[in-house]
């Protein structure tokens, strides 16, 4: 699973286990948006990119492969989440690989 967080640094490779703690924090994020908890929001953002920067494996600067998702930059303001939020939230449900 490729991810890549917007204004961050590149792409990087997660993990299936990463991949269900950061569904775990969009699910958070969700919440916050429901409840225009702006500040809340910001600070789940921070953590997803925090997550995937520390513990994905970056990918090389020339790597030109699609991301399968995308963290919104933390400052993101409610508004502008609204219009990237699905029913599914940030982070589409893609399958879980076993193994």
């Amino acid at each position: 699973m490729i991810a890549r967080v917007m204004g961050g640094d590149g792409q990087f490779e997660i993990s299936d286990e990463l991949l269900a703690r950061l569904n775990e924090l969009d699910n958070e994020a969700s919440g916050a948006l429901e409840r225009d908890d702006e500040e809340g929001l910001r600070s789940l953002l921070s953590q997803m990119a925090q997550l995937v920067e520390s513990e994905g494996s970056q990918l090389p600067d020339d790597y030109l492969g699609a991301s399968d998702l995308v963290i919104p930059p933390p400052d993101l303001t409610l508004d502008e989440a609204r219009e990237l939020f699905t029913e599914e939230g940030l982070i589409p449900d893609l399958p879980v690989a076993s193994g």
